[in-house]
């Protein structure tokens, strides 16, 4: 588990997440007036995982339940389409977030039942690594403690059932950007929220050398009237995570959590300088390495290689940002 961990962050590289729930993908699909049938969700997930080259800046990917029982067009099985890159199949196993009892706003995330039976069967399936997701909420008098705990402990028990089956867990404590709130206020709750997950990791003696953490970078809120800009949001970020992560994590992959797609390399660029961080600063991006390949494709087999590329070119600039070489120059560059 620990080489596969620190295989999800080999230098220059990140996880592509393509965990979307059906309400998600359908919600992007409509965007672009392209049906969420079975066939074309099979269709977009083929191009993404086919594209020539992934496996050079994309280590990883999260696939969802229907993803990893699906096959590509000639009746190869999408996993096997990721291991041919050299890419590690992965599995989303929450099964989401829902309203917390009593707590207005806030939620907790569910699927721990029968979550050990569903890790087996996902081992037969191919996968190698999981992921939990908890969204914690920024707003009036939240989040709680109450919230931050409950949180913490559902993604502790899923780290464990995950290290106990042999696959190595991505934990997810995402502070959302929604909210006018700021970066100082951000980094104050994504603090709290990690002492709260880690301690609860120990607690249920999750190895911190076999899992990864999918953390929010330390952002502005969506609305904030004095948006952070990427040197303000590297050094709250570092600040925040040196005082409670552990540095026997091999790596934390930042999730992009609303960012386009250009801001959320820009920032992980930022990060990446030099410093001294104790791990791997990779990421686990969803929107921001898959809106612009979505967009060129728009559901036309014709467009197949056009998102091809478009993924490849941002897949490209954010393993140039592992390095903290990423540049404007990047995005103008000849795809």
């Amino acid at each position: 588990m620990e080489t596969t961990a620190r295989s999800l962050v080999a230098p220059g590289k990140g996880i592509l997440a393509a965990d979307e729930s059906l309400p998600t993908i359908e919600k992007r699909f409509r965007s672009l007036n392209v049906p969420s049938t079975e066939d074309n969700r099979r269709d977009y997930r083929e191009l993404l995982f086919a594209t020539a080259g992934l496996g050079e800046f994309i280590s990883g990917v999260i696939l969802f339940d229907e993803t990893i029982r699906q096959q590509a067009a000639d009746g190869t099985p999408l996993v096997e389409v990721l291991r041919r890159q050299g890419i590690i199949p992965g599995i989303k196993v929450d099964t989401g977030a829902k309203a917390l009892a009593h707590f207005s706003g806030e939620k907790v995330t569910e699927g721990l039942d029968g979550l050990r039976d569903r890790l087996a069967e996902y081992i037969r399936l191919g996968a190698r690594f999981t992921k939990w997701r908890a969204v914690i909420t920024i707003g009036t008098d939240i989040p709680t403690l109450a919230c931050l705990r409950a949180n913490a402990h559902a993604l502790a028990r899923f780290a464990a059932l995950s290290q106990e089956a042999g696959l190595v867990p991505i934990v997810e404590p995402e502070v959302l950007m929604d909210g006018a709130h700021t970066i100082a206020h951000c980094e104050e709750v994504t603090t709290a929220a990690l002492e709260a997950v880690f301690t609860a990791l120990f607690e249920h003696r999750v190895r911190f050398e076999e899992m990864l953490l999918k953390p929010n970078m330390v952002v502005s809120g969506k609305a904030c009237s004095q948006p952070a800009g990427p040197k303000e949001v590297a050094e709250a970020t570092l600040r925040c995570f040196r005082r409670v992560v552990p540095a026997a994590v091999p790596g934390l992959v930042f999730l992009s959590g609303g960012q386009s797609d250009v801001e959320a390399t820009r920032n992980l660029n930022a990060l990446n300088q030099p410093g001294g961080a104790p791990w791997e600063l990779s990421f686990s991006f969803g929107r921001a390495l898959q809106a612009p390949a979505l967009k060129a494709w728009a559901g036309k087999p014709e467009n197949v290689r056009a998102g091809q590329q478009t993924l490849l070119h941002r897949a490209r600039c954010n393993g140039a940002a592992r390095f903290g070489k990423y540049s404007a120059e990047l995005e103008t560059r000849e795809r």
